[in-house]
């Protein structure tokens, strides 16, 4: 577990000597006259000698009251050559009563970049063909492997760059309390400590080339857990489940990662906009996490520039695209009035100009022009390496996987295996990042990897659209693989988590003709299975990007080892989900109890988090309700067996060790996984996540796995504290366990005095 790193709240200043002496005509957006006039290795806010924080307040003593406002608008300041604006319509105002309102501003001051921004759940958006499109979020949180983590941010740092974007929209950031939320694929799993060391890692791989320097922003603040009525909803939620559940994975990720923003969320929490909530934005993100980074809206967000207090005091430094809810005009005009200070646009453009400096953006030039293909032999290797660590072996009855490379005959089935649309347009490239429309994906199809791997003439193939087809399909072959999928994104959350395409059917269809029938599932999170007991084998690989062919071909034939463990608990039915049978949990519903909005109501939609801390793994243990599959599950193509552990607790943190043994006839990788109980005092519903390790044994050797959580960790990521008003570690006895899931094997335990 990569979790003893140096805390990196506030970036060190980068030191490129050869980039000290550009001119300012390189820094693309200065404005042409000051571009000739100005030596910008002279003005003080180039000067490298000084720290960020010297080089932002040297700007902005330079400027203009309307030069610093400029800052608090993505347009204005992103664009420092443009002078003309147009304000945008709030998303409450109909279209038919809204006017715009066309302004101008002074240019930025000199030798200031022009930046760009760009969404990246998995790839970057909006850039066209010629990037790669790696697997969504999902999948690298099952990989467990904080190194890859940030091998895949270097890579998404690096393909941004080069299509000249330098600040990331992403990771995200979300607690998977409901899996029918569309955006589940984007986030990095249930749990707090581990979504958000993966999410650190993530960030600090995307920042990691200072040549190539590329800023992250994390999204989307906060317990923006679903898409019905996200830009009109009020997640309610507890102080104490706000800061263990929602905000904690934020606090790590900012403690232990590189982050330079902060994207808040559409969504009101306890009927505040998170983007103008004080409690939020200025009490925890900024006082008690300790963040010194910018805060920006989501797309659109709504935040209240008149509100007591306004959104500006409240915490929020900038606004997305276009002047909506902020202009110029009505700053200055509240500045007039009292009920605003310059004092506090100038706090808010440091923050953003300090971060920008510290992310090295005003050092190093925006690249001229984009490049046409930015996927590399590496890349696509990379992408295909993720997709391989974060598919889950889930079932392996009878050893049927791997499959073997003599001439058995290999039944392949379902839509999403082929590049050839079987019924509308699902094809295999229709899952390759689902959650990101706008950024095209090709995908090498499973058949064609499958067919390539296996002897020749032995791969046979049906689409499934004929149930009877397919079974028929199936019972000439020795093994059938049956892809099942569904499909989710951003706008709408999904009805339900059963497969779609009539997938059930199919593979039961299968089922029942082969008894050697192998599932291949293709989803963004947690799916139901009636057909579980009917299968040999069941291999979870999500969004699995470009290279879900051979990635998928790799892991059926044993030419790679499963080794992923699930990130999200799944259920056996829909009811045994926390917000199931409480439409006030989810979706949420109105003053007359309904969950339809009512006619001409525009009224927030009302979501109690009523489950309070009893999300994800802690519900099925607290309820003792038995998931299909439980959080940190995953099989390999050998065993595992762990024994002999000890557990010691001192002033330099906790140690927990113990012997792992490879039992089987492969070499295999391990995730092996420490859980906590607090004592009771704590009131916790549920062990937690301590901490993991992942690795790698030979088939018959052992090695002790030595965890250490140094006192910085059991502080900094709050391991061992419950919220009761500050974050507190209670007295008594803590148990610790340790196995290969939460379904632990071994138990010991400590007390603190």
């Amino acid at each position: 577990m990569h979790i003893r790193l140096p805390v990196a709240r506030r970036r060190l200043a980068l030191t490129l000597a050869a980039l000290l002496t550009l001119p300012a005509a390189q820094f693309v957006g200065v404005p042409a006259g000051a571009a000739a006039e100005t030596d910008c290795a002279r003005v003080p806010w180039m000067n490298h000698h000084k720290s960020p924080a010297q080089r932002a307040r040297a700007l902005l003593a330079a400027s203009t009251l309307d030069q610093k406002l400029r800052w608090l608008d993505e347009q204005s300041a992103n664009n420092p050559a443009q002078t003309t604006f147009t304000t945008a319509r709030p998303r409450e105002v109909p279209a038919d009563q809204f006017t715009p309102i066309t302004f101008t501003l002074p240019a930025q001051v000199a030798c200031t970049p022009t930046i760009q921004y760009s969404d990246a759940p998995s790839a970057i958006a909006g850039a066209g063909a010629g990037v790669t499109v790696f697997p969504a979020n999902v999948s690298l949180s099952a990989s467990w492997d904080t190194a890859l983590a940030r091998e895949k941010g270097v890579a998404m740092g690096h393909e941004a760059w080069r299509k000249q974007r330098n600040v990331l929209l992403g990771p995200g950031i979300a607690s998977g309390r409901d899996p029918r939320s569309g955006r589940t694929s984007e986030y990095l799993g249930e749990d707090p400590v581990l979504s958000g060391l993966m999410a650190a890692a993530y960030s600090r791989g995307v920042g990691a080339n200072p040549a190539e320097p590329v800023e992250s922003v994390l999204k989307h603040y906060v317990a923006n857990e679903q898409e019905i009525d996200r830009n009109n909803s009020s997640s309610n939620v507890d102080p104490r489940t706000l800061r263990e559940i929602y905000t904690l994975p934020y606090e790590i990720a900012i403690d232990r990662g590189d982050v330079g923003g902060v994207m808040c969320a559409f969504n009101q929490v306890n009927h505040e906009w998170s983007c103008g909530s004080k409690l939020l934005l200025d009490q925890i993100l900024k006082w008690e996490i300790g963040f010194d980074g910018w805060t920006v809206t989501d797309f659109g967000g709504r935040h209240g520039l008149t509100d007591d207090p306004p959104s500006l005091r409240a915490g929020l430094d900038q606004e997305l695209n276009a002047w909506r809810y902020w202009t110029p005009m009505a700053i200055k005009d509240l500045i007039s009035a009292g009920t605003l200070r310059v004092a506090d646009v100038d706090e808010a453009a440091y923050r953003i100009v300090r971060a920008h400096i510290a992310a090295g953006l005003f050092d190093v030039p925006r690249i001229a022009a984009p490049d046409a293909d930015i996927s590399t032999p590496a890349s696509v290797a990379l992408a295909k390496t993720l997709a391989e660590r974060g598919s889950v072996l889930l079932k392996n009855a009878g050893g049927v996987l791997p499959l073997t490379s003599r001439a058995d005959k290999i039944a392949v089935i379902g839509p999403t295996a082929a590049n050839t649309a079987a019924t509308g347009d699902i094809d295999a490239s229709s899952v390759c990042l689902h959650t990101a429309p706008n950024i095209p994906c090709s995908a090498a199809a499973p058949l064609d990897a499958i067919t390539a791997r296996a002897a020749p003439g032995t791969v046979s193939y049906a689409d499934g659209s004929d149930l009877t087809a397919a079974a028929a399909t199936a019972a000439a072959a020795d093994v059938a693989v049956v892809f099942g999928y569904y499909q989710e994104g951003e706008f709408a959350d999904r009805p339900n988590i059963a497969l779609d395409g009539n997938g059930d059917a199919l593979v039961a269809a299968v089922a029942q003709a082969n008894p050697n029938t192998v599932v291949v599932l293709q989803t963004g999170g947690p799916v139901l299975m009636p057909w579980i007991d009917d299968v040999k084998s069941v291999l979870e690989v999500w969004y699995a990007g470009e290279q879900v062919g051979p990635a998928t071909a790799a892991l059926l034939f044993g030419d790679a080892t499963p080794s992923g463990k699930l990130t999200h608990s799944f259920p056996r039915a829909e009811a045994d989900l926390p917000t199931a049978g409480h439409p006030d949990r989810y979706p949420g519903v109105f003053a007359d109890g309904s969950v339809v909005r009512p006619p001409g109501n525009t009224d927030p939609r009302q979501v109690t988090y009523g489950e309070g801390l009893q999300v994800g793994y802690r519900w099925y243990a607290a309820q003792d309700v038995e998931p299909l599959f439980p959080f940190g599950h995953g099989l390999s193509y050998t065993s595992f067996a762990y024994r002999d552990l000890h557990v010691d607790h001192g002033r330099d943190g906790v140690r927990v060790r113990f012997k792992l043994t490879n039992t089987g006839h492969r070499t295999g990788t391990e995730t092996a996984q420490a859980y906590v109980e607090l004592p009771a005092s704590a009131h916790e519903p549920a062990k937690r996540l301590l901490g993991w390790q992942r690795v790698t044994l030979a088939p018959g050797r052992s090695t002790t796995v030595d965890l250490r959580l140094s006192a910085a960790d059991l502080a900094d990521l709050h391991l061992l504290q419950h919220w009761d008003g500050r974050w507190t570690t209670a007295k008594g006895r803590y148990t610790v366990t340790v196995g290969g899931s939460f379904d632990t094997a071994l138990t010991d335990r400590f007390v603190l005095r």
